[in-house]
């Protein structure tokens, strides 16, 4: 996420969306602070200089999220000073595909026409209620949420998978860099679960992806052993932990 949002607007705080904070002379340190607080890389004393910058600037982003390794000390730093957070999710394997997936992609998994929008946001708001435990609508009645689903879509980065006009499979390419593509927001209706519709459906974003010649990229919640099932089955191997700890 962070790559890419360097690889587009430079290291300008606007532009970019927040701030890309460095720790010693060669920077071996690194954190990115904006929406959510994404600490990049250091050792055990520039995760202090972070938390002390962030404990002095107050908290402003909804999560801390990156490698666990990071994030955790990191959060054990902040804990005493930032509100309780809502939820500590300590064990996320990071997980990667490089290539095309192992099975087959639902042919019928396609890219969201913006005016289709409509039809897509019902499930996007399911999803992120699901997943993050709070409904995304909250606070300005679902602008800000309709705002960034819309612009995802105007860039061809959200997928469904549509049957008599309603959504039974989305996922997104949330962050493209020039080397790899996160996905996320992977949901399938629960009408339609246990019929394979979120391997196959993963499976053809990751196709897409293998195509334009990027990396796939995801992390998943260590409990949810059937969503990790389906990912091995695909063709992402672990190579990493990531931890999120939401407000």
């Amino acid at each position: 996420m962070v790559a890419a949002r360097v690889e587009v607007a430079g290291l300008d705080p606007w532009r970019l969306g927040g701030e890309l904070w460095g720790f010693g002379p060669r920077f071996d340190g690194l954190c990115f602070s904006g929406a959510n607080l994404v600490p990049l890389r250091g050792d055990r004393t520039a995760l202090r200089s972070f938390a002390d910058r962030a404990r002095r600037h107050g908290r402003t982003c909804s999560s801390v999220v990156g490698r666990a390794e990071l994030v955790l000390p990191l959060w054990d730093d902040l804990s005493p000073y930032w509100a309780p957070a809502r939820e500590v999710r300590g064990d996320q394997p990071l997980m990667v595909l490089a290539g095309p997936p192992a099975v087959a992609p639902d042919p019928y998994v396609r890219p969201v026409h913006p005016s289709e929008l409509d039809q897509y946001l019902p499930a996007a708001i399911a999803m992120f209620t699901e997943e993050v435990g709070i409904d995304p609508r909250l606070g300005d009645g679902g602008v800000g949420y309709r705002a960034r689903v819309a612009e995802l879509v105007a860039a061809g980065r959200a997928f469904a998978r549509f049957e008599n006009g309603e959504v039974v499979f989305k996922a997104e390419i949330g962050a493209l860099s020039g080397r790899v593509g996160q996905i996320q927001g992977v949901w399938v209706h629960p009408d339609r679960r246990g019929h394979g519709l979120g391997t196959a459906g993963t499976a053809a974003v990751a196709a897409r992806l293998a195509a334009m010649g990027r990396i796939s990229s995801l992390y998943v919640n260590g409990f949810n052993h059937v969503a990790r099932a389906a990912y091995t089955r695909i063709g992402f191997t672990q190579v990493g932990s990531f931890a999120t700890v939401l407000f």
